[in-house]
């Protein structure tokens, strides 16, 4: 949920959001790229403001593509900040019309990582109140629980 939060207070800040859902690099991910997007666009189906889109290649060459001029990155932890601040000079150096945005996620949602959620599931656990009932019910089928 900690993603559906920093989507929603953004749609909030700004006139239009575009959630960029790219192929996962370096790692196998649980949920394909089509899932993920299917599932972003079910979670935030009720903000108008909202578009969940899938891409490849530099996010910088998206962004040009989608004319967006803002980058908008959650920050869990110190841990999340040194990478996150490495990214946004990389890009800022590309692209130095764009700016990254750092938001802190809602206190409830500090600890809770994607990965940590992951693997709650696959161990058999319950999820539940960390993911949204629609996502909730996709990790149980994946996890064969």
């Amino acid at each position: 949920r900690g993603h559906e939060d920093l989507v929603r207070r953004a749609s909030s800040l700004f006139d239009q959001v575009v959630v960029a859902v790219a192929p996962s690099s370096g790692k196998e991910p649980f949920f394909s790229l089509d899932e993920r997007v299917r599932m972003a666009r079910e979670v935030l189906i009720d903000c108008p403001n909202v578009e969940v889109m899938k891409f490849s290649g530099l996010l910088m060459e998206f962004l040009q593509q989608q004319n967006a001029r803002v980058i908008l990155r959650g920050l869990r932890a110190v841990s999340d900040f040194e990478y996150e601040f490495q990214m946004a000079g990389m890009n800022r150096s590309m692209h130095p019309d764009v700016e990254t945005v750092f938001m802190t996620p809602s206190e409830q949602y500090m600890f809770i990582s994607a990965t940590i959620v992951r693997e709650i599931a696959l161990l058999g656990g319950n999820a539940d109140k960390f993911v949204r009932p629609l996502v909730a019910s996709q990790l149980r089928i994946k996890a064969g629980t």
